[in-house]
């Protein structure tokens, strides 16, 4: 490896979880009994690149001890780079509590992830030399969500990034149990202003940056305010769709039965992305969906899968 060879294809920062699930057909407040697994979203985009022969290092802020180890153990587990992982001793773990929901009772999440170790690690805090080692950066707007002190880390990670030559990634994934539309907008503006790559749904469109219209309007909006050279969006069952300097590409979903639904949209993120590493992000959409479906097969946030399984090419070259 020279010195001007990145060490990591992509490079990412999230807090680590563990989830909580509910067993169909109960509700938190009566269940008796949980089903646990680590989350993160980023880590999950990365876990998946890691499967599909990427180099890829995830970074958070941790407590040191047995909850803080089950997280890192399950990334760790696919080939996860931790370089750059702080840990802290004392602190708490974020966890969030799920019930799957069957119609007409939508699925709902319980956040328990106030006064956490991640929400109080600070820029300084951050090895920036190792985490920017990397071709890309991948930020969500989870992350930038959960505290001023977090908004600042994902804003750093963005302007130091682009200092580098570093490319950013950004996926709007707007919650709103964790922040208003408005306060979206102040925060992640500028970030997707720095954005290769823009991840951001039809519905996130208007809820943060105020953009409606069909799909095609929608996404051309969104690159023309931001300048991205690619904006990838989704609409519920519809799409998804992709707009690049060279047109605009919608794509046809097809159903599948849900086992468990986190996670899946992550999936699609990490494979569409594997697709732009590769150099054709329009067949890496294509790999996103098909991911997508695998990850709702299976129970929990992590797709995880045996090399041919999803029939995506490995490494950096697409073997056609």
């Amino acid at each position: 490896m020279t010195a001007s060879t990145p060490k990591y294809d992509l490079s990412t920062i999230g807090e680590g979880q563990i989830r909580l699930t509910v067993e169909r057909g109960e509700r938190l407040m009566f269940t008796r009994s949980v089903h646990m697994n680590p989350a993160c979203s980023e880590a999950n985009v990365a876990g998946l690149l890691s499967q599909l022969g990427r180099n890829t290092l995830w970074t958070s802020s941790l407590p040191e001890g047995d909850l803080g180890d089950y997280i890192l153990s399950e990334y760790r587990s696919v080939g996860v780079h931790m370089d750059a992982m702080v840990r802290r001793p004392g602190g708490r773990t974020a966890l969030y509590f799920m019930e799957p929901g069957e119609y007409p009772m939508p699925a709902n999440v319980i956040y328990d992830r106030e006064w956490t170790t991640f929400r109080a690690t600070g820029i300084d805090d951050y090895d920036w030399d190792e985490i920017l080692d990397a071709k890309v950066i991948f930020l969500t707007g989870i992350t930038a969500a959960l505290t001023d002190t977090t908004a600042e880390v994902v804003r750093y990670a963005a302007d130091e990034a682009v200092k580098r030559g570093v490319e950013v990634i950004l996926d709007v994934n707007f919650r709103r149990k964790l922040w208003s539309g408005e306060k979206a907008r102040e925060v992640l503006e500028p970030i997707a202003g720095e954005a290769t790559v823009l991840f951001c749904s039809i519905a996130d469109a208007e809820k943060v940056f105020g953009i409606t219209g069909t799909p095609e309007e929608v996404t051309a909006e969104l690159q023309n305010r931001f300048g991205c050279k690619y904006v990838v969006s989704t609409n519920h069952t519809d799409g998804p769709y992709l707009r690049g300097r060279e047109g605009f590409y919608p794509y046809r979903t097809t159903p599948v039965n849900v086992i468990d639904r986190p996670g899946a949209g992550d999936s699609f993120v990490s494979a569409t992305i594997h697709g732009y590493l590769s150099g054709d992000i329009r067949e890496g959409v294509k790999w996103g969906q098909y991911a997508s479906k695998v990850a709702l097969t299976h129970k929990g946030d992590l797709t995880r899968v045996r090399p041919g399984e999803l029939d995506i090419p490995l490494g950096t070259d697409i073997d056609r």
